[in-house]
């Protein structure tokens, strides 16, 4: 596992628990798992970063925190996972979730140009946001679980290497 590698972007936990955005947390963010990157906190920052990802939501980053809170993995990774979800890769992704969604409901899909305006929000809400909603989370879930179960082996790759390289 690239642990060096990872630890070495890796921001100070101090300057992290003074960030504004992070002063919600309080004492919570007191927990040493929540900044080591262990072979148990790395695979749950994995998943619960890939799931936040695909959450259309504002503050990602704010949930990816509160859930690595929650679960006590490694905010770090949790948070930069995030941004996978960026103004270049959102439309496809967003998109993908929708067709999955609609896929998943047996609805067929709609062509719909889209604005980026309140009104056009409100009146897709009722056709377009039930496919796309259920699409994010189910891809946000398997994303979650392929990444754990991905990381958790790629750490357990590496140690048995290791022992491997030893003897």
């Amino acid at each position: 596992m690239p642990k060096k590698f990872i630890e070495r972007f890796m921001p100070d936990p101090k300057a992290l628990q003074k960030h504004k955005y992070l002063q919600v947390f309080g004492k919570l963010l007191d927990k040493p798992n929540l900044w080591a990157l262990n072979r148990k906190s790395a695979p749950g920052s994995f998943a619960v970063g890939l799931f936040v990802a695909w959450m259309p939501m504002p503050f990602q980053m704010v949930a990816a925190a509160g859930l690595a809170i929650l679960f006590n993995v490694n905010i770090p990774v949790a948070v930069a996972l995030v941004w996978i979800t960026n103004p270049l890769t959102m439309p496809v992704m967003f998109y993908a979730a929708y067709l999955f969604g609609a896929w998943m409901l047996g609805h067929p899909t709609e062509n719909f140009h889209f604005e980026a305006s309140w009104q056009w929000i409100e009146s897709s809400l009722s056709t377009i946001g039930p496919p796309f909603l259920l699409g994010c989370f189910a891809l946000g879930l398997i994303s979650a679980l392929v990444g754990f179960l991905v990381i958790k082996s790629l750490w357990r790759y590496s140690i048995l290497f290791k022992w491997k390289k030893r003897g």
